[in-house]
């Protein structure tokens, strides 16, 4: 199974719903998109709820 998380920068649209389910582990960038600043210790369930919460489908496990 995958390890890590990946955030398409080319389709984020900036929404905010990943950082505001883990913020631990998104946050909106200088450009206004999410992008991984941590990859230890976050709840894989979080994860997956921020994965399938995304609106433009941009985050998933690499």
């Amino acid at each position: 199974m995958p390890n890590q998380v990946y955030v398409d920068q080319q389709i984020c649209i900036g929404c905010g719903l990943c950082v505001s389910i883990l913020p631990e582990l998104f946050r909106l960038n200088g450009d206004g998109v999410s992008e991984v600043h941590g990859q230890g210790g976050a709840d894989r369930e979080k994860i997956q709820q921020a994965i399938d919460s995304c609106p433009v489908n941009c985050i998933a496990w690499h």
